[in-house]
């Protein structure tokens, strides 16, 4: 199914000389989003063991457990482990300066979670698909935001408009 391909680029009516595919999924093919789910497929198993559930969109992946022991901790201390195996595993990598910790609730254990006996950072709030989640889940930092743009465009359009009478002002 997957042997023998070839690919070329094309720019309106223009195509390039054809390539042998040799490996991946071309961006924006047809039959990309059902590879990616076949091939994210097996993270999804490999993470249910340690009882953490997962939330995948594009390149990304989350983990996260609702903690009421220790066994919780542990087993989420062995997730990312788990991740950067499967990588290693699929020649893909990790980028761990990208991953951090936000603690959701009033009850935090002081644990530190590691990636390659990297530490990652414990943060109170991260913008996640534009939405600016927080330790609390309060929802004040997101509107700040909206309305900071908000007010920002309409000072840019305020000043970026220029009205030669006073009579168009007003209707």
């Amino acid at each position: 199914m997957f042997t023998n391909r070839l690919f070329c680029t094309r720019i309106d009516d223009l195509l390039s000389f054809f390539v042998n595919l040799i490996s991946g999924v071309i961006q924006g093919s047809v039959i990309g989003p059902l590879m990616f789910l076949i091939y994210i497929n097996d993270l999804a198993t490999l993470l249910s063991q340690y009882n953490v559930k997962i939330k995948l969109f594009t390149n990304d992946v989350k983990l996260y457990v609702r903690v009421v022991s220790n066994a919780d901790v542990t087993e989420l201390q062995m997730a990312p482990s788990a991740v950067t195996s499967w990588a290693d595993y699929w020649q893909l990598s990790v980028s761990v300066d990208k991953c951090r910790v936000l603690h959701i609730g009033k009850h935090v254990a002081a644990t530190t979670f590691a990636i390659n006996n990297i530490p990652l950072p414990v943060i109170t709030s991260d913008r996640d698909l534009g939405i600016t989640i927080t330790c609390e889940l309060s929802s004040s930092p997101h509107i700040n935001d909206i309305v900071t743009k908000a007010h920002r465009r309409a000072n840019m359009t305020h000043h970026s408009t220029v009205v030669l009478s006073l009579a168009i002002l007003t209707c």
